[in-house]
C-alpha cells in the first residue's frame, strides 16, 4: 500500500516533515518552507553546531512573519532570537506578500554580516527578490544593534536554469558559506555550487531525512 501523503516521516527539533514534503525532493518541484526549515535546523544543531555562538538560522516561517508584520509587531518574533549577539544571521527570503494566504514562487538567501556591517543577498534568479530582501533589512535593522548604517549588497550567485530549484540554491549556498567559516576554504561559490551539486542535493536531503528518521525523533 502506498504511503499517505500526510504520513509523518520525521520530527526534527521544530520541523515536522510528512511524506508530501519528501515527495517534493523527487523533483522537478519547488521546495517548501518545511524543507528549508529542516535544512537550516540541521545546519544549526548538527552539521555546523560549532558555529552556534556566532551564527543564527531564522526559519522561513518566522522570516515571512517578520516581513509581513507591522513594525510594532516585529519584536514578538525577533526578541526571542537574540540576534544582536550573533555575527551572522541567515534568512530564506520568499517573494510572497499576502498575509491571508500561503504561496510564493521564489526563494533567495539573505545574510546579515556584523563583521562587515552589511546584508548580503544571494539570488539565483537575478534580482527577483531584491524588494523582499530590502523590506527584511529595514525590519531587522533595529534589532541587530549594529553600529551605523547597514548596506544591502547583491552578491554574485550561481543562477538557476529552471523555475523550481531556488530553494536548493538557498540551502547549497548557505552550506558552502558556513563551511568556509569552519575550514577557511576560499573556493569561489560558482565553482562549488553548480547545477549538478544542486540536483544532487535533492537525493542527499532525502537520504539524510530517512537516516534521521531511522535513528529516532529529536
Amino acid at each position: 500500500m502506498a504511503a499517505s501523503s500526510e504520513q509523518k516521516v520525521l520530527s526534527y527539533h521544530d520541523t515536522l516533515l510528512r511524506n508530501s514534503d519528501l515527495q517534493l525532493l523527487d523533483g522537478p518541484r519547488w521546495l517548501n518552507d518545511k524543507l528549508i526549515s529542516f535544512a537550516f535546523e540541521y545546519f544549526e544543531y548538527d552539521k555546523f553546531k560549532d558555529l552556534a555562538g556566532k551564527v543564527a538560522f531564522v526559519s522561513p516561517e518566522v522570516t515571512q512573519c517578520i516581513k509581513l508584520s507591522r513594525d510594532d509587531e516585529v519584536a514578538i518574533f525577533l526578541d526571542p532570537l537574540d540576534l544582536s549577539s550573533k555575527d551572522f544571521v541567515f534568512l530564506a527570503v520568499n517573494d510572497h506578500h499576502c498575509q491571508d494566504s500561503a504561496g510564493g514562487s521564489h526563494w533567495s538567501l539573505l545574510i546579515f554580516d556584523r563583521t562587515d556591517n552589511k546584508f548580503s543577498h544571494y539570488d539565483s534568479s537575478g534580482s527577483m527578490n531584491q524588494g523582499s530582501a530590502m523590506i527584511l533589512c529595514c525590519k531587522l535593522h533595529p534589532f541587530l544593534k549594529a553600529s551605523g548604517e547597514i548596506t544591502l549588497v547583491a552578491e554574485e550567485c550561481p543562477q538557476q536554469d529552471n523555475g523550481y530549484d531556488c530553494g536548493l540554491y538557498v540551502i547549497c549556498v548557505a552550506e558552502h558559506l558556513c563551511q568556509q567559516m569552519i575550514d577557511g576554504n576560499t573556493e569561489p561559490l560558482r565553482q562549488k555550487v553548480t547545477g549538478k551539486t544542486v540536483q544532487d542535493k535533492r537525493t542527499e536531503l532525502k537520504t539524510l531525512i530517512h537516516n534521521l528518521a531511522r535513528e529516532g525523533t529529536r
